[in-house]
């Protein structure tokens, strides 16, 4: 089980979840999953074991929470972006790199949480399907500013989903955990141009 057990309903519970949540962020940070234990974060958050069993059930779903909540930044993130790039009509290149460094800065922030969010979270059905509909959402957002661009060939729409899913994949893999030593900047730059080079209009950039 790892499904939160019960949803804070009051003020108060609520600014008791947010402090074992950050309570816990901090020790996955510092510690990893295998040495972070509900009594620790209990400990760290100033509660008793038992307020945070009636939220969270175990590690597990302290490690669900946070990915959740990873999850709901990231699309708030990502909407201002898209939706400022609709304000400022970007080009294509400028838009992109807008979207790398957006995804590259929400997942700098506390790259080791980030890792083991990645790397920890259990799959169950509903963050599965947590995921799939943030990527459809963003999927959707990116889609409306290639079709303006004239980009994305005769798919668009599926076009910029596979740019959202490859370019989370390729800032998990590629940016932060890198099979060289070129600075973050340049590995970036590269995720930028490999998506430029597929999202251009036939004739300016694409081959």
């Amino acid at each position: 089980m790892v499904q939160p057990r019960k949803s804070p309903r009051q003020q108060r519970s609520r600014e008791t979840v947010e402090v074992i949540l950050e309570a816990a962020a901090q020790l996955f940070q510092r510690y990893d999953y295998a040495a972070t234990t509900t009594n620790k974060v209990a400990e760290r958050a100033g509660v008793s074991i038992g307020s945070l069993y009636q939220y969270f059930p175990n590690k597990d779903g302290l490690l669900t929470a946070l990915a959740r909540e990873h999850l709901r930044a990231a699309a708030t993130e990502l909407d201002g972006l898209l939706a400022a790039a609709t304000a400022r009509r970007l080009p294509l290149r400028a838009l992109l790199e807008e979207l790398v460094g957006g995804v590259v800065a929400l997942h700098t922030e506390r790259p080791a949480l980030h890792r083991l969010l990645f790397d920890q979270t259990p799959r169950t059905a509903e963050t599965v399907a947590e995921l799939r509909d943030f990527e459809q959402r963003a999927a959707a957002g990116l889609a409306a500013q290639v079709r303006r661009l004239g980009a994305g060939g005769d798919a668009p729409e599926f076009t910029a989903l596979l740019a959202v899913q490859g370019i989370e994949a390729q800032v998990h893999g590629a940016v932060l955990a890198p099979a060289d030593d070129r600075p973050m900047a340049e590995r970036a730059r590269s995720v930028v141009d490999l998506w430029e080079r597929a999202l251009a209009p036939e004739g300016r950039g694409r081959g």
